[in-house]
């Protein structure tokens, strides 16, 4: 098979492009710019394109297939030029599909959570030695890309992202995969730019478990009444199975698994990871893993990058990292971090750097959502706003969005920097909430820099 990706340089695009190179396919690819890790990646499994831009020229009749990202436009002169030669045009998610259509689909979804729940059903298929497939938003300790299709696995297991497809197909990405096992983590309004009402946003999950297959199962996280709505008329040819959070004590800052067969210490903590476990579990269940296997190999779980991920930690002080954005995640993300260490303050840092997070009219949905913290700061870029041609904001705007007398606000990464380095630490974590880097910071090194107390 001989497939082009346009746009090869995309999170999910180039991880797409190694595992179909790896299974050996002949790969080829376009884009404008691309940056690390992509680049490396690419270059190590010697599909990096030689030069940036768009040739049309690559796109001929030998082709078997063109992938088209996100980042295309509709008028990219390559897809163009196979739209004119009639060639077949697949968005990634669709393709995923189709190299995956005669295996068993598990597919997990969400506003909050998904990638986790994919990432611990991975883990432990993986420590029970079962062969899967796979597709998942991050990298996962112990898995080389983000993407695995192969010849001989007989289960697909697939983190559902309800954001579009492709510049020419505007269904959400879970909408192809038509799993025989879905899951739904929750449900809370992300990509306001995309689906401008909530009622807009909940119809996606709504198709989303119409598309389930004939005898397959659903399994949901019972306490979310947005799911509750959306099951009112409830499938005859379909199982449901409710979770909730896994039964759990903490003892010296570690959270602690009660079971009927004893007790599990996990490396994860959270209510919110709790409830994603429990969601793993159910499907591991249903794929026939016992509890025993289960519970064994969920222990050494460390979590997805950017996943309330330790960056580092000294006696008295860790340093966290997590993609929240979304008022929701935010709001379980700080929770989590102060539940866990009732010994010790906490200094929670968030970015506003998605599309929906700067729009003026979504602020107020911030409201008390890290009022847990002992001190809360929150960033943003005037810059990214303009780049994302939204309304300018204001500092005071997100202060009296967000509420609270333990808020500041920051439009200036480097005066963010330095007065959280002259800081006092002691018995203190930081949590440094972003889907992006807060312009420029190296995140890893500032951890170090906090453990170590200097600047």
């Amino acid at each position: 098979m001989r497939v082009h990706f346009i746009a090869i340089g995309g999170s999910a695009m180039h991880n797409l492009a190694i595992a179909l190179h790896l299974k050996g396919f002949t790969v080829s690819g376009s884009d404008d710019e691309i940056f690390n890790p992509s680049k490396s990646r690419l270059e190590k499994h010697n599909i990096l394109p030689e030069s940036w831009g768009w040739f049309p020229n690559k796109i001929n009749a030998s082709l078997d297939a063109i992938i088209l990202g996100m980042h295309a436009r509709i008028d990219n002169p390559e897809l163009l030029r196979a739209q004119e030669l009639g060639l077949k045009i697949y968005s990634y998610p669709e393709y995923i599909y189709e190299q995956t259509k005669d295996k068993t689909r598990i597919v997990i979804g969400g506003s909050h959570g998904k990638t986790t729940t994919t990432s611990m059903v991975m883990h432990v298929l993986k420590e029970n030695k079962i062969d899967f497939d796979y597709m998942v938003g991050a990298q996962i300790e112990g898995f080389e890309t983000m993407v695995r299709l192969s010849k001989d696995a007989k289960i697909a297991i697939f983190e559902g992202d309800e954001y579009l497809s492709s510049p020419i197909d505007r269904r959400p990405k879970f909408h192809l995969y038509h799993p025989h096992i879905a899951l739904l983590t929750g449900i809370a309004w992300d990509h306001i730019n995309v689906f401008p009402t909530f009622d807009n946003y909940v119809e996606q999950f709504d198709i989303f478990t119409d598309l389930i297959q004939k005898d397959g199962s659903l399994i949901y996280f019972e306490e979310d009444e947005h799911i509750q709505s959306i099951l009112q008329n409830k499938r005859e040819d379909i199982t449901y199975i409710p979770y909730n959070t896994h039964p759990f004590r903490v003892e010296n800052n570690h959270s602690i698994l009660t079971t009927e067969s004893g007790e599990y210490e996990l490396e994860i903590f959270g209510e919110h990871n709790l409830q994603n476990l429990m969601g793993a579990y159910n499907i591991c269940k249903s794929i026939d893993i016992s509890d025993l296997a289960f519970y064994k190999s969920i222990q050494n779980f460390y979590g997805a990058a950017r996943r309330l991920q330790k960056l580092d930690e000294n006696k008295n002080c860790s340093v966290f990292q997590d993609f929240a954005h979304s008022p929701s995640k935010l709001q379980a993300t700080t929770q989590a971090v102060k539940k866990q260490y009732q010994n010790r303050k906490l200094i929670a840092c968030m970015e506003l750097h998605t599309f929906s997070s700067l729009k003026k009219e979504f602020l107020p949905h911030y409201k008390n959502t890290m009022s847990t913290a002992d001190r809360a700061y929150v960033y943003f870029d005037p810059k990214t706003i303009a780049h994302k041609k939204l309304e300018p904001i204001s500092k005071k705007q997100v202060a009296e969005a967000f509420g609270g007398t333990n808020l500041k606000v920051y439009t200036d990464s480097d005066k963010l920097i330095t007065d959280l380095l002259a800081m006092n630490f002691t018995n203190t974590n930081v949590l440094l909430m972003s889907s992006g880097n807060f312009t420029g910071v190296d995140l890893k090194l500032l951890a170090n820099k906090i453990t170590r107390n200097k600047d």
